[in-house]
Formats: structure tokens, sequence, C-alpha cells
């Protein structure tokens, strides 16, 4: 009896965690891994509910079940590390978590955690603008301090992932876009769903060939262009890495002494900011540019709270 309710109720189940999948959808890049697990875990219970189906349409014992369920578990163990991702309360602080942090968010983390994690996606946000309400873009400016920066909004948003090997930093001799021709940083533009984090880790293997497991956020970079690009900047630091360092259309990677940075081939704000992140210290910057031409720069250095 047992089994003909469990095989009646298992479309009602799947249908249960493919909703809990689509709501984890909502959750965007913080929720992959947790997304996967519910449909690894919708797989598994398929497994078993084959066997059952099998065992009632064979008038076989009941019992079999027990040992299609062990079989269906075993074949789930080389996926532990992706099912077992759920927790109850915060990895670091232990507190317990919201509903939508334990179902959604891979990192298990409460938001105060988090926070601090990811600083850089957790800056309060700015006022939404009224609609119908036209906001110029302070393209006129030549100073920082003729900007208000409070309802300044970025028209684009970048990473930079800077990677060390002992004395040594790893750059990149720009192929295309902006900046060309200049020596910068791996790093590029966040994609739809992305964290500043995840883009970085991902620009840097694309246009380098060399892969980093984790970064570490040091600082946030403000610039307002006069023909109107608006482009807020996030920097990162990496101190792993994998991978065989390799040419591509957009950079030409090398490494370089740390005490040798060619600041007279980087953009003019490198040599402001740079240092005080080299001294482990986060800063911020904010900057009026026209072309690769620095009109006017303001740099903070920033304490770890930030």
């Amino acid at each position: 009896m047992i089994l003909e309710t469990i095989a009646d109720k298992y479309l009602w189940f799947l249908i249960a965690i493919l909703v809990v999948n689509m709501y984890q959808r909502k959750g965007g890049a913080r929720s992959y891994r947790k997304r996967t697990a519910t449909l690894i875990i919708a797989s598994l219970a398929m497994v078993w509910q084959v066997f059952i189906v099998i065992i009632l349409s064979r008038g076989w014992p009941h019992w079999l079940a027990i040992p299609a369920l062990a079989l269906a578990l075993a074949i789930g163990i080389p996926f532990r590390k992706r099912i077992l991702l759920f927790r109850g309360t915060c990895v670091q602080c232990s507190a317990k978590l919201a509903v939508t942090a334990i179902i959604n968010h891979d990192d298990n983390l409460c938001d105060s955690c988090w926070a601090k994690e990811h600083p850089e996606q957790a800056a309060p946000k700015e006022a939404e603008k009224i609609v119908g309400e036209t906001v110029a873009q302070p393209t006129d400016a030549r100073n920082v301090d003729d900007i208000d920066w409070d309802s300044w909004e970025p028209t684009e948003t970048a990473v930079l992932c800077y990677l060390f090997d002992k004395d040594r930093v790893l750059l990149i001799d720009k192929k295309t876009g902006l900046g060309k021709g200049l020596v910068n940083a791996p790093g590029g533009h966040l994609e739809e769903a992305e964290t500043a984090s995840e883009a970085a880790m991902r620009e840097i293997a694309e246009e380098t060939g060399i892969s980093v497991p984790s970064v570490t956020y040091m600082g946030k970079l403000e610039f307002q262009f006069t023909d109107g690009l608006a482009m807020r900047g996030h920097v990162f630091f990496a101190h792993e890495h994998s991978g065989t360092l390799t040419e591509t259309d957009e950079a030409r990677p090398f490494w370089c002494e740390v005490k040798d940075l060619p600041y007279d081939r980087m953009w003019e704000d490198d040599k402001l900011w740079l240092p005080i992140a080299l001294e482990g210290k986060r800063f911020s910057g904010r900057f009026v540019f026209e072309g690769e031409k620095m009109l006017s720069h303001q740099v903070t250095e920033e304490s770890d709270e930030t």
C-alpha cells in the first residue's frame, strides 16, 4: 500500500522540486549550485520511482524498495558534494538563515556576512529616479568636485583582477577596446546575473588562459569621461592560479616584477590607487577623464569595514 501511494504521489513531488528550482532561478548567480542540486535530487528520486514501478508491475515483494532506495542513494554518492549544500545557519556566524537563503544562496551566508564578503555588491542602492525625469550625465565636468556623486550612475560596470606570484604580478598589453595599447590588469565587463568577483575570475581566464580559484576585493573606481561614458570598476587581487599563460585576441599577458610596474604605460590613475592596494589597504577613487587624459582625481583609503 505504501509503495502504491509513493508511486501515485511521485508526480506531485517532482512538480514541487521543479517549482523550487524555478524559485531558485530568481536568486541569479548566487543560486547556481543549489539549482543544480535540486535537479540532481529530482533525478535520483526518479531512479527510485522507476524501481518502484518495476516492483509493482512485476508483483515483487515490496521490501525490495528498500535496497532499491539504497541503490538510488549509492548512485548519488559521486554527486554528494553537489547535493549537500543546504544549511539552516550561516557558515560564518551561525545565525539562523532565512528560507530564501537556505534554498537559494550557494554560500549559505546571512545578509551581514555576505555584505562583508562582497562589499562591491552590497553598497547601498542609489535612489530611484522619478518616472519621466531626465538626469543628465555630468559630461561638462572637469573636476571631481563638479559631480554630484550621490546621484551619479555608471553606464557600464567592469572589473580588474591583479594576480600575484611571489614578487611578480600578471599584466596585459591590451589589444582591443577602451585602453587599447596600454598596460593593464586582466578585466572586463560584468555579464548578466554575474557578481563582480565571478566576472573577475572569468575575465582573467578568458584573457590570459590562467584560472584563479578565488579573489579578494580591494577597492572601487568611478570614472566620468567627457564623452559621456560613466564607468564603475571593482578591483580584485588573486594569489593562487593554474593553467598556462596564453595570448588571446584581447590581450598579450606577461609577468612583471611588482617593483617595476610600468606606470608610464598604464592609465594615469593607476599610480594613485594601486600603491595603496599593494599595501593591503582598501581604497576608493573618483576620476574625470578626457579620452586617456586624467583631468581630476580623488583617491581615498578606506577602512576594512567599508
